[in-house]
């Protein structure tokens, strides 16, 4: 089987980068069902997931010796292309100037992927057997904190990610760097609070909230079975439905002069207490 033609592109005013540059916003995303995922790593974990990239944008000077990051993966980048032709994605050759202009990231590495639309309904996830760990967000704001969110909930391995009235959606570019990837490994889905909440009670899983309006602490409370771990949003925390809905209110401990942890933190703290408690048993 012949393979296809390669296109390159040399000049960064191509009208193709454009639509590139394009996906960095939701309401285009929302649109085309598509997405950029940039990095070997990540597109990587893309692939292990079973997501087939549209289209992969290549450089080779940024991943060569002579580039400027991407180094340490001289041969694996190869690798993963001569995959990527094996399944007949059609590859695109960038110049430098040309990739740089459709990058977001700094010190890129020369691979960027169009992939079909990240996150499931949450209708489609599934809660199967006594023992289910779901992280829930309420409103946050910040794509950092959602992706740093979703690495640490594959590390913990957390059956379910939902994001209830998130202001920024899973296929946020910068949400996918921050994740690692991971993105693609966890079922994420986005829906209202309410939505959120009836999805919790119909498959009987447990609400335990983080806030500072409580005097129980996180580590006095039972996570085995199914549970859902909530955090709110970074300015205003939980709002007053989550926290009536909850099964526990809990805190975290603070020592210090700060009043309160960065939300992923805080979502990691508890989500490792529940793992703590799972693996003693």
């Amino acid at each position: 089987m012949t393979r296809p033609r390669e296109l390159t592109i040399t000049s960064a005013s191509n009208p193709r980068l454009k639509g590139l540059v394009g996906l960095r916003r939701r309401r285009t995303r929302e649109e085309t069902g598509q997405t950029l995922v940039e990095g070997y790593e990540e597109i990587g974990l893309a692939l292990s997931a079973g997501v087939r990239p549209r289209t992969v944008y290549v450089c080779e000077e940024l991943f060569s010796p002579a580039g400027r990051a991407g180094s340490q993966d001289i041969g694996h980048q190869d690798d993963l292309l001569g995959g990527l032709r094996g399944d007949r994605v059609e590859v695109v050759h960038l110049s430098r100037s040309a990739f740089e202009k459709v990058s977001y990231r700094e010190g890129p590495d020369g691979l960027l992927a169009v992939v079909d639309r990240v996150g499931v309904d949450l209708a489609d996830l599934r809660v199967d057997g006594a023992d289910h760990l779901t992280l829930l967000s309420q409103g946050v704001e910040k794509p950092g904190n959602l992706g740093a969110m979703l690495r640490t909930a594959d590390a913990a391995g957390v059956d379910a990610v939902v994001a209830a009235d998130p202001v920024t959606d899973w296929g946020n570019p910068n949400v996918v760097r921050a994740s690692k990837g991971t993105v693609f490994a966890v079922p994420a889905a986005s829906a209202t609070t309410a939505e959120a909440l009836e999805w919790l009670e119909a498959n009987d899983i447990r609400l335990v909230v983080t806030t500072p309006e409580t005097d129980l602490l996180h580590t006095d409370v039972d996570y085995t079975g199914r549970v859902a771990v909530a955090v709110g949003s970074e300015k205003h925390g939980a709002d007053r439905t989550l926290l009536e809905a909850a099964t526990h209110r809990v805190r975290i401990p603070m020592h210090g002069k700060a009043n309160s942890l960065n939300v992923a933190a805080s979502a990691a703290i508890v989500l490792y207490e529940a793992v703590r408690q799972r693996d003693l048993r």
